[in-house]
């Protein structure tokens, strides 16, 4: 009897553990660049913003927008250090965000607004209450009167959304931020997870169908994403994997044209064709398939070339000349794609007309 006793209680303590066990997806497939967006106000004394990210809906195959947006904190003194995506074992996973007194390793990712990568510049908790630095932070001072003012010097303007593998931000933990992550804290509350579950339920959020640039980029409060909402800026600025120059606001400057293939956004996925005829359909994606491959193949190609003229010993004036060499050849090789993929989509299979109902 002791011994059930024993085994029992044994399954009890291990079933939280199993329930509260993270799983882990690995994706070959990169995530988008970070889309440029406004920062809706914060709607109240209090709240604290988290920032948009690209999630993974397995179901589907394709990663969907998680808007930016306000929330309360958990505890008083707790920062929100964002998830991220990193590089590992042949795929791209996702490391969860955590609530915690001090703001950790976020894999260096610039999410603007007082995440440019390191840290957090956003604003401060000091007896009891968080202070809003208003040139981070969208803040309505004639209601929200605990603000200050300290402009943020922002090194890192890239909007890769991923760190490490191929054109990944390269940061690694400093001891601070090896220090935060064994700090007490936890992960995200209710109002982020109801964020990201109506994020996930809206087809215009994933990536194959709004192409980098969500119409839904930022809400003023979780879950809402009808009231006090921002969307990104143009499909030029959420295509572009160029580095993007951030204000003192914590927005985004107009990103500057893809000098190298890394900069341009991953080569799209389209969803298989469903025109009734199982083979015209399986002989398109077999195409697709193949062009998809050759064009990253042509992007590695290149970025190789490029890195390669790069290592050379050049002044001032030379390294302009091949930056500038470097974007048109990159340009040039995103037109001939983008007509590439244009010419094959023209001979996609065309859903078969229904038949016409017989006379009565």
């Amino acid at each position: 009897m002791k011994a059930i006793r024993f085994l029992l209680a044994l399954l009890v303590l291990a079933v939280p553990a199993a329930m509260s066990a993270q799983v882990r997806i690995a994706v070959r497939i990169g995530p988008p660049v970070l889309p440029v967006y406004e920062q809706p106000v914060c709607p109240g004394d209090g709240y604290l913003w988290t920032p948009g990210y690209w999630a993974w809906d397995d179901t589907v195959g394709d990663y969907y927008w998680v808007p930016g947006t306000w929330v309360m904190a958990p505890e008083v003194g707790f920062l929100w250090t964002p998830g991220y995506w990193g590089w590992g074992d042949g795929g791209y996973f996702w490391n969860e965000g955590f609530w915690g007194p001090t703001v950790g390793f976020y894999g260096g990712i610039n999410y603007g607004f007082g995440y440019f990568g390191v840290g957090f510049g956003g604003g401060r908790w000091d007896n009891g209450h968080f202070f809003y630095n208003r040139a981070v932070m969208n803040i309505n001072v004639t209601e929200i009167h605990n603000v200050y003012e300290t402009k943020v010097e922002v090194n890192n303007t890239n909007r890769v959304s991923f760190n490490g593998g191929n054109g990944g931000v390269t940061a690694r933990p400093r001891p601070e931020d090896e220090a935060a992550a064994k700090e007490r804290h936890v992960g995200p509350i209710e109002s982020q997870t109801e964020q990201a579950r109506t994020a996930r339920s809206n087809p215009q959020m994933r990536a194959s169908a709004n192409h980098g640039n969500p119409p839904v980029a930022a809400t003023a409060k979780a879950g809402d994403f009808d009231h006090g909402v921002t969307a990104a800026h143009g499909a030029e600025g959420a295509r572009s994997g160029a580095e993007a120059p951030r204000s003192e606001t914590g927005g985004a400057a107009e990103p500057r044209t893809a000098v190298h293939p890394n900069d341009l956004p991953p080569i799209a996925h389209t969803a298989s064709p469903n025109s009734g005829d199982s083979k015209a359909d399986k002989k398109f994606q077999k195409e697709q398939d193949k062009l998809n491959a050759q064009q990253q193949k042509e992007r590695d190609q290149m970025q190789a070339k490029q890195e390669s003229e790069h290592q050379k010993k050049m002044n001032d004036t030379q390294k302009q000349q091949l930056e500038q060499k470097h974007q048109q050849q990159t340009q040039g090789l995103a037109q001939k794609h983008a007509a590439q993929q244009q010419s094959l989509q023209s001979r996609a299979p065309q859903p078969r007309a229904a038949p016409a109902p017989r006379p009565r």
